[in-house]
Protein backbone atom coordinates (compact mmCIF):
# COMPACT_ATOMS: atom_id res chain seq x y z
CA UNK A 1 0.00 0.00 0.00
CA UNK A 2 1.45 3.30 -1.37
CA UNK A 3 1.47 6.18 1.52
CA UNK A 4 1.79 9.45 -0.17
CA UNK A 5 1.83 12.82 1.35
CA UNK A 6 2.94 16.21 0.58
CA UNK A 7 2.76 18.85 2.98
CA UNK A 8 4.67 22.51 3.25
CA UNK A 9 5.95 25.12 4.98
CA UNK A 10 6.25 26.71 1.83
CA UNK A 11 7.92 26.10 -1.48
CA UNK A 12 7.33 29.20 -3.21
CA UNK A 13 4.54 30.79 -1.04
CA UNK A 14 6.64 34.20 -0.29
CA UNK A 15 6.24 36.44 2.87
CA UNK A 16 7.42 40.09 2.34
CA UNK A 17 10.77 39.02 4.67
CA UNK A 18 13.68 39.30 1.88
CA UNK A 19 14.81 35.48 1.19
CA UNK A 20 17.74 33.93 -0.76
CA UNK A 21 18.38 34.31 -4.15
CA UNK A 22 17.57 30.81 -4.82
CA UNK A 23 13.60 31.98 -3.57
CA UNK A 24 13.00 34.66 -5.70
CA UNK A 25 14.10 33.23 -9.14
CA UNK A 26 14.01 29.89 -11.01
CA UNK A 27 15.02 26.61 -8.82
CA UNK A 28 19.21 26.66 -9.23
CA UNK A 29 19.18 23.82 -12.36
CA UNK A 30 20.15 26.82 -15.12
CA UNK A 31 21.37 25.09 -18.44
CA UNK A 32 23.18 27.80 -19.26
CA UNK A 33 24.70 27.99 -15.59
CA UNK A 34 27.24 24.89 -14.84
CA UNK A 35 26.69 23.52 -11.13
CA UNK A 36 28.51 25.87 -8.52
CA UNK A 37 27.92 23.24 -5.82
CA UNK A 38 31.12 22.08 -4.34
CA UNK A 39 30.71 18.60 -5.11
CA UNK A 40 33.50 16.04 -4.70
CA UNK A 41 35.80 16.20 -7.92
CA UNK A 42 34.73 13.41 -10.49
CA UNK A 43 37.20 10.52 -9.97
CA UNK A 44 37.48 7.14 -12.22
CA UNK A 45 36.13 4.48 -11.19
CA UNK A 46 35.94 0.89 -12.46
CA UNK A 47 33.53 -0.28 -9.81
CA UNK A 48 30.48 -1.44 -10.89
CA UNK A 49 27.63 0.75 -9.03
CA UNK A 50 26.49 -0.74 -5.65
CA UNK A 51 23.86 -1.22 -4.44
CA UNK A 52 24.28 -0.13 -1.12
CA UNK A 53 21.50 1.84 1.40
CA UNK A 54 23.97 4.59 2.03
CA UNK A 55 24.48 6.95 -0.62
CA UNK A 56 26.44 6.04 -3.70
CA UNK A 57 29.53 8.61 -3.55
CA UNK A 58 31.30 8.11 -6.65
CA UNK A 59 31.53 9.16 -10.23
CA UNK A 60 29.78 6.58 -12.32
CA UNK A 61 29.90 6.34 -16.55
CA UNK A 62 26.14 6.34 -17.80
CA UNK A 63 27.12 4.27 -20.19
CA UNK A 64 28.18 1.21 -17.38
CA UNK A 65 25.47 2.10 -15.41
CA UNK A 66 23.09 1.57 -18.48
CA UNK A 67 24.76 -1.91 -19.61
CA UNK A 68 24.26 -2.96 -15.63
CA UNK A 69 20.38 -1.84 -16.14
CA UNK A 70 19.70 -3.65 -19.45
CA UNK A 71 19.42 -0.01 -21.03
CA UNK A 72 20.82 1.22 -24.48
CA UNK A 73 23.78 3.25 -24.12
CA UNK A 74 23.23 6.98 -23.83
CA UNK A 75 23.24 8.70 -27.21
CA UNK A 76 24.93 12.48 -27.66
CA UNK A 77 22.37 14.23 -29.42
CA UNK A 78 23.23 17.61 -29.35
CA UNK A 79 26.88 19.29 -29.06
CA UNK A 80 25.83 23.09 -29.22
CA UNK A 81 25.41 24.85 -26.96
CA UNK A 82 26.33 22.32 -24.50
CA UNK A 83 26.82 18.58 -24.84
CA UNK A 84 23.69 17.20 -24.51
CA UNK A 85 22.68 13.20 -24.39
CA UNK A 86 19.52 11.03 -23.69
CA UNK A 87 19.01 7.80 -22.29
CA UNK A 88 15.91 5.60 -22.37
CA UNK A 89 13.76 2.79 -21.52
CA UNK A 90 10.54 1.20 -22.08
CA UNK A 91 8.89 4.01 -19.27
CA UNK A 92 10.58 7.20 -21.15
CA UNK A 93 13.71 9.11 -21.92
CA UNK A 94 16.52 11.07 -19.90
CA UNK A 95 17.69 14.22 -21.52
CA UNK A 96 20.84 15.29 -19.22
CA UNK A 97 23.31 17.99 -20.40
CA UNK A 98 26.65 18.66 -19.53
CA UNK A 99 27.92 21.13 -16.88
CA UNK A 100 23.97 21.64 -16.21
CA UNK A 101 21.60 20.35 -12.84
CA UNK A 102 18.44 20.51 -15.20
CA UNK A 103 17.51 16.85 -16.56
CA UNK A 104 14.19 16.63 -19.06
CA UNK A 105 12.54 13.76 -18.54
CA UNK A 106 9.70 13.12 -21.02
CA UNK A 107 9.96 16.42 -21.67
CA UNK A 108 9.24 17.71 -17.97
CA UNK A 109 12.33 19.34 -15.91
CA UNK A 110 13.90 17.48 -13.15
CA UNK A 111 16.68 18.67 -10.57
CA UNK A 112 19.15 16.53 -10.57
CA UNK A 113 21.86 17.00 -7.41
CA UNK A 114 25.03 17.58 -9.34
CA UNK A 115 25.63 18.38 -12.89
CA UNK A 116 27.10 15.60 -15.38
CA UNK A 117 30.79 15.99 -15.82
CA UNK A 118 32.66 14.30 -19.16
CA UNK A 119 35.33 12.19 -17.55
CA UNK A 120 37.46 10.41 -20.33
CA UNK A 121 35.12 11.40 -22.57
CA UNK A 122 32.05 9.77 -21.64
CA UNK A 123 29.19 11.09 -19.41
CA UNK A 124 29.65 10.61 -15.86
CA UNK A 125 26.98 11.06 -13.23
CA UNK A 126 27.57 11.18 -9.58
CA UNK A 127 26.45 7.89 -8.19
CA UNK A 128 23.18 9.44 -5.70
CA UNK A 129 21.49 11.22 -9.05
CA UNK A 130 21.89 7.56 -10.58
CA UNK A 131 20.12 6.00 -7.76
CA UNK A 132 17.27 8.41 -7.03
CA UNK A 133 16.82 10.48 -9.96
CA UNK A 134 17.46 8.12 -13.17
CA UNK A 135 16.64 4.56 -11.45
CA UNK A 136 13.14 5.08 -10.45
CA UNK A 137 11.77 7.08 -13.69
CA UNK A 138 14.07 4.54 -16.19
CA UNK A 139 13.98 1.44 -14.70
CA UNK A 140 11.36 1.25 -11.97
CA UNK A 141 7.91 -0.10 -12.21
CA UNK A 142 5.64 2.84 -12.79
CA UNK A 143 3.85 4.17 -9.37
CA UNK A 144 0.75 2.71 -8.17
CA UNK A 145 -2.20 2.75 -5.97
CA UNK A 146 -3.99 0.73 -3.93
CA UNK A 147 -7.12 -0.99 -5.55
CA UNK A 148 -9.44 -1.02 -2.57
CA UNK A 149 -9.34 0.82 0.84
CA UNK A 150 -7.10 3.72 -0.28
CA UNK A 151 -6.78 6.80 1.70
CA UNK A 152 -5.32 10.10 0.61
CA UNK A 153 -5.27 13.22 2.73
CA UNK A 154 -4.94 16.39 0.59
CA UNK A 155 -3.49 19.41 2.57
CA UNK A 156 -4.86 23.05 1.26
CA UNK A 157 -1.79 25.03 2.55
CA UNK A 158 -1.63 27.58 4.83
CA UNK A 159 -4.80 28.87 6.53
CA UNK A 160 -6.48 31.19 9.27
CA UNK A 161 -3.65 33.81 10.13
CA UNK A 162 -1.28 31.84 7.94
CA UNK A 163 -2.18 33.61 4.64
CA UNK A 164 0.39 32.31 2.33
CA UNK A 165 1.24 35.19 0.10
CA UNK A 166 -1.45 37.21 -2.21
CA UNK A 167 -2.81 37.97 -5.04
CA UNK A 168 -1.34 40.50 -7.61
CA UNK A 169 -4.22 41.96 -8.75
CA UNK A 170 -6.22 42.29 -5.60
CA UNK A 171 -4.73 41.31 -2.78
CA UNK A 172 -6.47 38.09 -1.85
CA UNK A 173 -4.73 35.12 0.22
CA UNK A 174 -3.66 32.10 -1.06
CA UNK A 175 -5.16 29.96 1.81
CA UNK A 176 -8.85 30.89 0.21
CA UNK A 177 -7.33 29.53 -3.35
CA UNK A 178 -5.83 26.36 -2.06
CA UNK A 179 -8.88 25.49 0.00
CA UNK A 180 -11.37 25.82 -2.79
CA UNK A 181 -9.16 23.64 -5.01
CA UNK A 182 -9.05 21.28 -2.43
CA UNK A 183 -12.79 21.25 -1.75
CA UNK A 184 -13.30 20.81 -5.51
CA UNK A 185 -10.70 18.02 -5.63
CA UNK A 186 -12.47 15.89 -2.67
CA UNK A 187 -15.67 15.02 -4.61
CA UNK A 188 -13.72 13.86 -8.13
CA UNK A 189 -11.19 11.92 -6.23
CA UNK A 190 -13.80 9.83 -3.82
CA UNK A 191 -15.98 9.32 -7.10
CA UNK A 192 -12.96 7.54 -8.23
CA UNK A 193 -12.58 5.03 -5.47
CA UNK A 194 -10.46 7.65 -2.97
CA UNK A 195 -10.85 7.83 0.44
CA UNK A 196 -10.50 11.60 0.84
CA UNK A 197 -9.44 13.89 4.43
CA UNK A 198 -8.71 17.16 4.13
CA UNK A 199 -6.24 18.75 7.18
CA UNK A 200 -8.43 21.64 7.04
CA UNK A 201 -12.05 22.46 5.51
CA UNK A 202 -12.70 25.75 6.33
CA UNK A 203 -10.41 29.06 6.88
CA UNK A 204 -8.62 27.85 10.48
CA UNK A 205 -4.86 27.49 11.06
CA UNK A 206 -3.12 24.36 11.10
CA UNK A 207 0.30 23.94 12.35
CA UNK A 208 2.81 22.28 9.71
CA UNK A 209 3.48 19.65 12.27
CA UNK A 210 0.06 18.56 12.62
CA UNK A 211 -0.73 17.96 9.01
CA UNK A 212 2.01 14.67 9.37
CA UNK A 213 0.50 13.30 12.23
CA UNK A 214 -3.17 13.99 11.04
CA UNK A 215 -1.56 12.31 7.70
CA UNK A 216 -0.50 9.44 10.30
CA UNK A 217 -4.00 9.47 12.18
CA UNK A 218 -5.77 8.83 8.88
CA UNK A 219 -3.37 6.22 7.58
CA UNK A 220 -2.84 7.69 4.73
CA UNK A 221 -2.07 5.97 1.40
CA UNK A 222 -1.05 9.76 -0.22
CA UNK A 223 -0.41 12.90 1.13
CA UNK A 224 -0.75 15.99 -1.40
CA UNK A 225 0.30 19.88 -0.12
CA UNK A 226 -1.46 22.45 -2.61
CA UNK A 227 -0.09 25.86 -3.12
CA UNK A 228 0.09 29.21 -4.96
CA UNK A 229 3.67 30.53 -5.63
CA UNK A 230 5.28 34.08 -5.38
CA UNK A 231 8.42 35.71 -5.86
CA UNK A 232 9.93 37.21 -3.16
CA UNK A 233 9.98 40.59 -4.87
CA UNK A 234 6.96 40.27 -6.45
CA UNK A 235 8.61 39.46 -10.29
CA UNK A 236 5.56 39.75 -12.45
CA UNK A 237 7.33 38.33 -14.76
CA UNK A 238 8.33 34.85 -13.02
CA UNK A 239 5.73 32.14 -13.80
CA UNK A 240 4.64 28.68 -13.96
CA UNK A 241 4.07 25.19 -12.08
CA UNK A 242 6.48 23.51 -9.93
CA UNK A 243 6.14 20.44 -7.75
CA UNK A 244 8.63 19.25 -5.23
CA UNK A 245 9.41 16.05 -2.99
CA UNK A 246 12.09 15.93 -0.26
CA UNK A 247 15.69 15.65 -1.24
CA UNK A 248 16.95 12.47 -1.00
CA UNK A 249 19.87 11.43 1.49
CA UNK A 250 23.10 12.36 0.05
CA UNK A 251 21.89 14.83 -2.29
CA UNK A 252 21.71 18.89 -2.03
CA UNK A 253 18.38 20.60 -2.40
CA UNK A 254 17.54 22.80 -4.84
CA UNK A 255 15.66 24.99 -3.05
CA UNK A 256 16.91 25.85 0.47
CA UNK A 257 15.17 29.14 1.30
CA UNK A 258 18.02 30.00 3.33
CA UNK A 259 17.91 26.97 6.12
CA UNK A 260 20.42 24.47 6.83
CA UNK A 261 20.40 21.67 3.91
CA UNK A 262 22.14 18.71 5.65
CA UNK A 263 23.06 16.25 2.89
CA UNK A 264 23.35 13.16 5.21
CA UNK A 265 20.24 13.83 7.10
CA UNK A 266 18.39 11.18 6.74
CA UNK A 267 14.76 11.90 7.13
CA UNK A 268 11.51 9.56 7.84
CA UNK A 269 10.00 10.82 4.05
CA UNK A 270 13.23 9.44 2.65
CA UNK A 271 12.14 6.08 3.03
CA UNK A 272 9.97 6.66 -0.17
CA UNK A 273 12.14 8.79 -2.59
CA UNK A 274 11.22 6.60 -5.55
CA UNK A 275 7.58 7.05 -5.58
CA UNK A 276 7.31 10.22 -3.95
CA UNK A 277 9.43 11.56 -7.34
CA UNK A 278 7.00 9.62 -9.66
CA UNK A 279 4.25 10.59 -8.44
CA UNK A 280 6.03 14.58 -8.22
CA UNK A 281 6.65 14.04 -12.31
CA UNK A 282 3.02 12.11 -12.87
CA UNK A 283 1.71 15.54 -11.15
CA UNK A 284 3.76 18.07 -13.06
CA UNK A 285 3.63 16.76 -15.98
CA UNK A 286 -0.21 16.75 -16.15
CA UNK A 287 -0.57 20.07 -14.91
CA UNK A 288 2.09 21.65 -17.13
CA UNK A 289 -0.10 20.08 -20.54
CA UNK A 290 -3.18 20.77 -18.66
CA UNK A 291 -2.56 24.47 -17.45
CA UNK A 292 0.25 25.59 -20.63
CA UNK A 293 2.11 27.15 -17.89
CA UNK A 294 5.35 26.90 -17.60
CA UNK A 295 7.50 23.89 -16.75
CA UNK A 296 9.28 25.05 -14.00
CA UNK A 297 10.42 21.46 -12.81
CA UNK A 298 9.89 19.08 -10.39
CA UNK A 299 12.22 20.22 -7.48
CA UNK A 300 14.21 18.67 -4.21
CA UNK A 301 13.68 20.40 -0.63
CA UNK A 302 15.05 19.21 2.66
CA UNK A 303 13.79 22.01 5.10
CA UNK A 304 9.82 21.66 4.49
CA UNK A 305 8.48 20.62 7.76
CA UNK A 306 5.30 18.47 6.22
CA UNK A 307 7.34 17.11 3.43
CA UNK A 308 10.42 15.76 5.89
CA UNK A 309 8.45 14.09 8.34
CA UNK A 310 5.74 11.84 6.38
CA UNK A 311 6.11 8.25 6.90
CA UNK A 312 4.41 7.99 3.13
CA UNK A 313 5.33 9.40 -0.41
CA UNK A 314 4.69 13.04 -0.16
CA UNK A 315 4.74 15.83 -2.79
CA UNK A 316 4.25 19.63 -2.74
CA UNK A 317 2.49 21.43 -5.84
CA UNK A 318 2.60 24.97 -6.39
CA UNK A 319 0.14 25.38 -9.38
CA UNK A 320 0.69 29.19 -10.73
CA UNK A 321 2.25 32.44 -9.17
CA UNK A 322 0.10 34.88 -7.15
CA UNK A 323 2.61 37.61 -8.19
CA UNK A 324 2.39 37.34 -11.77
CA UNK A 325 -0.66 39.22 -12.62
CA UNK A 326 -1.44 36.92 -15.95
CA UNK A 327 -1.56 33.87 -13.52
CA UNK A 328 -2.93 35.57 -11.05
CA UNK A 329 -6.10 36.49 -12.63
CA UNK A 330 -6.21 32.91 -13.99
CA UNK A 331 -6.12 31.21 -9.98
CA UNK A 332 -8.82 33.60 -9.44
CA UNK A 333 -10.40 32.11 -11.94
CA UNK A 334 -13.20 29.26 -10.69
CA UNK A 335 -12.83 27.63 -14.09
CA UNK A 336 -9.02 26.92 -13.56
CA UNK A 337 -9.21 25.79 -10.02
CA UNK A 338 -11.50 23.57 -11.70
CA UNK A 339 -9.18 22.48 -13.64
CA UNK A 340 -6.32 21.99 -11.32
CA UNK A 341 -8.52 19.77 -9.65
CA UNK A 342 -9.76 17.46 -12.55
CA UNK A 343 -6.27 17.07 -13.76
CA UNK A 344 -4.92 16.11 -10.40
CA UNK A 345 -8.10 13.65 -9.76
CA UNK A 346 -7.04 12.04 -13.18
CA UNK A 347 -3.79 11.85 -12.72
CA UNK A 348 -4.33 9.68 -9.57
CA UNK A 349 -6.71 7.73 -10.94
Amino acid sequence: MILFAAAIFVAGCASEKPLPPDWQAKPAVSATQPNKINVPPPVKTNLPPAKPIAPVTTWIPLAQWAAQHHLGKPRRIADSPVATYSISSTNGTMTLEIGSREASWNGIQVALGFAPELIDGEISLYGVDLQKNLQPLLCAPAISFPQSNRVIVIDPGHGGSNVGTHSALDGRFEKEFTLDVALRLKPLLETNGWTVFLTRSTDEDFANSNRVTFADEHHADVFISLHFNATATRDPNTGGIETYCVTPRGMPSTMTRGYSDPWLANLPANEFDEPSLQLAVKIQSALVRATGLEDRGVCRARFMTVLQGQHRPAILVEAGYLSNPEEAKKIESADYRQKISETIAEALK
